[in-house]
């Protein structure tokens, strides 16, 4: 399995990491250190995956899960954050409302990074072809 993988992340040694760990599992990857340029790196790369931390300066993760997940066929998201305890549990759940396909709380070990990321790249979205009758 393989793809592209647009990581999100303002801290520079945690970007290179996750960059170095989905490139070993045979991804691709482009990186960005803030909000505002994933989003455009997104709309440039179209991504499979997009990993985004929450808390960053510029735009936050929230702004940018908003943004990629505004476009038709957006990629998958995983929202990450390391934000205080209970305040970083509550901004995966924001996360997930906004449509994250999933969330991992900081400090984490990237072979759970990527077995989430494997998961959520390999679910299908489920269409709905059937008519609304009005």
């Amino acid at each position: 399995m393989g793809g592209t993988v647009l990581i999100i992340d303002d801290d520079p040694a945690l970007l290179r990491l996750m960059s170095m760990a989905f490139q070993a599992a045979g991804f691709s990857t482009v990186a960005a250190e803030n909000g505002r340029d994933g989003i455009s790196m997104a709309r440039t790369h179209r991504p499979d995956l997009v990993v985004t931390d929450i808390v960053m300066p510029d735009i936050e993760g929230l702004g940018a899960i908003r943004a990629i997940k505004g476009v038709s066929r957006p990629p998958k998201v995983i929202a990450i954050s390391g934000a205080g305890r209970g305040r970083g549990a509550d901004y995966l759940a924001w996360a997930r409302h906004l449509g994250a396909d999933g969330v991992l709380a900081k400090p984490f070990r990237m072979s759970e990074l990527l077995k989430i990321s494997r998961s959520v790249i390999a679910t299908v979205p489920i269409h709905s072809t059937r008519k609304i009758e009005g």
